[in-house]
C-alpha cells in the first residue's frame, strides 16, 4: 500500500488528512502488543466526514497508521508539548499511558529512521507539494488540518474536551482572518463548544507549514470523537445522525476560508 493517498482539487484549500490511516505493515504489526492491535488512537472516520464538503479542495491522506509513525510529529523527535503528557514520533503507549508493544519489541532508532524514510517523509513530500502547487495557481494556500480524539482521557487534559479545538499556534500559523472565520462559525453553534488554542494549539504540521507572509495559512481542527461516533470505544462506529448534523458546519467553515483565498482577502 503507498503509504499517501492525494485527491488533487482546483481549489486553494488543502485537507491534510495525518491520522486516518488504519494499515499497519505486518513486520510491525507482529510487534504490537493487544492494546496496541486496536489502533484506539485512530482519528476514527475524519476522512468520511470531510468528504464531499468542498468542491475543488485538495486532500493529503496518510494511509499508515500513527502508531507506524506519527506523521503530525517533529521528524526530529521534539516534543511539542514539553513537560505535558503526549505521544512521540513513534508512540511508546497509547493516549492512556498503555504500552502498545510486546515486551522487547519497541522501536528502537534503526526502526524509526526506516519509518521516516518509508512513511513520514513521502507524506510530507506528498502535502509540500500540493501547497506548492496550490499557492502558485492561487497566490496563496490555505491548510486545513483534521483532526479527531476521543472527548476524555485524563492523562491528556482534565475534564470533558470542547467540541471544536481549533489550534493556529497562537496565531503564527495563520493571517488573523483565518483564525477569526472559523472561530466565529464555532461560536456560532447553540449545540457545540469550541476553544480557540486551548489543549491543542496545533501539531507538528500546522506549525511547520504555516507561513503567512509565504502565502501558506494553516490551521488545525481537532474534533471531539463525542460529535460524531457512536461509541468513542470499540468498534468506533461512526453516527450517521451526528455526522449528518455536523457536516453543515464543517462545510461553512471550508467555504469560508476558500472564499477568503478565492476573493484576495488573504493576499
Amino acid at each position: 500500500m503507498q503509504p499517501v493517498a492525494v485527491h488533487e482539487g482546483t481549489g486553494p484549500v488543502v485537507l491534510g488528512l495525518p491520522h486516518t490511516g488504519t494499515h499497519v505493515p505486518g513486520d510491525v504489526l507482529a510487534r504490537l502488543n493487544q492494546t496496541g492491535r486496536v489502533l484506539s488512537d485512530t482519528d476514527w472516520h475524519v476522512d468520511r466526514l470531510y468528504a464531499g464538503l468542498l468542491a475543488g479542495a485538495t486532500t493529503v491522506r496518510a494511509t499508515f497508521h500513527r502508531y507506524v509513525i506519527d506523521a503530525n510529529r517533529d521528524p526530529s523527535g521534539e516534543s511539542l508539548y514539553p513537560g505535558q503528557a503526549t505521544t512521540g514520533l513513534v508512540p511508546e503507549t497509547d493516549f492512556d499511558g498503555q504500552p502498545i508493544w510486546r515486551e522487547g519489541e519497541g522501536p528502537d532508532d534503526a526502526d524509526i529512521a526506516d519509518r521516516l524514510k518509508r512513511f513520514h517523509t513521502p507524506y510530507h513530500a506528498a502535502l509540500r507539494g500540493q501547497l506548492d502547487r496550490v499557492r502558485a495557481q492561487h497566490g496563496v494556500a490555505v491548510l486545513y488540518d483534521c483532526h479527531s480524539i476521543r472527548s476524555v482521557i485524563p492523562r491528556l487534559f482534565d475534564g470533558t474536551l470542547p467540541d471544536f479545538n481549533i489550534g493556529d499556534f497562537k496565531g503564527a500559523a495563520c493571517a488573523p482572518a483565518v483564525t477569526r472565520a472559523v472561530a466565529d462559525i464555532c461560536a456560532d453553534q447553540r449545540d457545540y463548544s469550541h476553544v480557540l488554542n486551548g489543549r491543542f494549539k496545533g501539531g507538528w504540521t500546522t506549525r511547520h507549514y504555516g507561513d503567512p507572509a509565504a502565502g501558506v495559512h494553516a490551521i488545525q481542527m481537532e474534533l471531539s470523537q463525542a460529535t460524531h461516533l457512536t461509541t468513542e470505544t470499540p468498534p468506533f462506529d461512526y453516527d450517521p445522525e451526528k455526522a449528518e448534523r455536523l457536516r453543515p458546519i464543517l462545510k461553512q467553515i471550508l467555504s469560508r476560508l476558500d472564499y477568503l483565498a478565492v476573493t484576495g482577502a488573504l493576499q
